[in-house]
């Protein structure tokens, strides 16, 4: 009795404190951020993370977390720091990505909404926001399981057919399953509202994952005396994850656009997706879809969420979205010389260290007005 009585508090507790948020959220004019928003990977930037490896982590106190994933938490506290070391990993390859683009990733210190107002709509951007993020919880939960950081999971002992010729399983065969779970319960389990944004978070989350699965490799070791390879030992590994990077940023670009329907069913109404143009090879699971156009991110925009392009370094000698043309819009560029010091005329000495002079070159920066 008093355990049900326990439960029945801590989730009136949890009603207060999700309407308290909400509270703030529309004194802020950000109520709009909940229903589009995954607001949770704030976990992933500021205080909150520099934290997690000092301080337990408390399940209340993470914004945004849907009854689902505040049970989840508590149940697996353990694998936190995973799943928030996994946003925060899609975030740092989204700004790898995107580096050289108008629209660079920028996230937001001390908001909720760390991307702001530019995930609101159902962009080419938020496809890729939203799949990079659930692959990097799929990886990280992954990973940890294979380096022993958590008790309830670890290494894949279901061998995908037999070995090979002069090879043999062995080592430590990574999970992706079993991370691809854990980010398919925590990262979905707020996409559960029959609208089209919903549908489309979940197919471009679930396309973030099989990227994972899609790139595997065998990963071999050698055993023998004097590094021969008498015994050759192997085990399925997941790539750096700088390579699903690249792939989902391809997937980016070829991205599928999409119109919204809505269809009349027991439940209600409910809106589903279909491809915009019949004459394109309609989208696999694999592929990332959305249904709005983006802003150019020229200009600064808060209603957008552009920081526009000025003072950005840009490349003078490219031709593509990164050349000083394309990335200011049109604007032209600003050039100033930058000293900086290097290490040169380094040299090898016998037996075992290198020698370098410290030089100072000049360089010409570009930057947008």
């Amino acid at each position: 009795m008093s355990a049900h009585v326990g439960f029945l508090l801590e989730m009136f507790c949890e009603t207060l404190r999700m309407i308290y948020l909400g509270c703030f959220l529309l004194l802020s004019g950000l109520t709009h951020v909940m229903a589009s928003y995954p607001i949770w990977w704030s976990l992933a930037v500021g205080h909150q993370y520099s934290s997690l490896g000092t301080q337990p982590i408390l399940c209340g106190s993470i914004p945004g977390l849907v009854p689902k994933q505040l049970r989840f938490c508590r149940n697996y506290v353990e694998i936190m720091p995973s799943v928030a070391e996994g946003v925060k990993i899609g975030i740092q390859e989204c700004q790898h990505q995107f580096r050289g683009r108008r629209w660079n990733c920028t996230t937001i210190n001390d908001n909720l909404a760390i991307f702001g107002p530019v995930l609101d709509k159902a962009t080419r951007e938020s496809a890729f926001v939203h799949a990079i993020a659930s692959a990097g919880v799929a990886f990280a939960v992954t990973r940890a399981c294979a380096e022993g950081s958590a008790t309830i999971c670890g290494c894949d002992t279901r061998h995908k057919g037999p070995p090979g010729e002069g090879w043999k399983w062995g080592g430590c065969s990574e999970d992706v399953e079993f991370g691809s779970m854990v980010s398919r319960e925590f990262a979905d389990a707020r996409e559960n509202r029959p609208d089209a944004r919903s549908a489309m978070n979940r197919h471009n989350n679930e396309a973030g994952r099989m990227s994972l699965n899609d790139n595997m490799f065998l990963k071999c070791k050698c055993h023998g005396l004097s590094g021969s390879c008498e015994v050759k030992t192997c085990w399925w590994s997941q790539p750096d994850f700088r390579v699903i990077g690249d792939y989902m940023k391809d997937k980016y670009d070829s991205a599928s656009e999409m119109v919204v329907e809505k269809h009349k069913e027991s439940r209600g109404w409910v809106e589903t997706l279909r491809p915009k143009y019949n004459y394109f090879k309609p989208p696999t699971e694999r592929d990332l879809v959305y249904y709005e156009n983006s802003p150019n991110f020229c200009d600064p925009n808060p209603e957008t969420g552009s920081f526009g392009t000025r003072d950005r370094i840009c490349n003078l000698t490219s031709h593509g979205i990164d050349g000083c043309d394309l990335l200011c819009c049109g604007r032209g560029h600003n050039t100033r010389t930058e000293k900086r010091k290097e290490k040169c005329h380094c040299i090898f000495h016998w037996c075992c260290y290198v020698s370098c002079q410290e030089c100072v070159r000049v360089y010409d920066v570009h930057t947008c007005k």
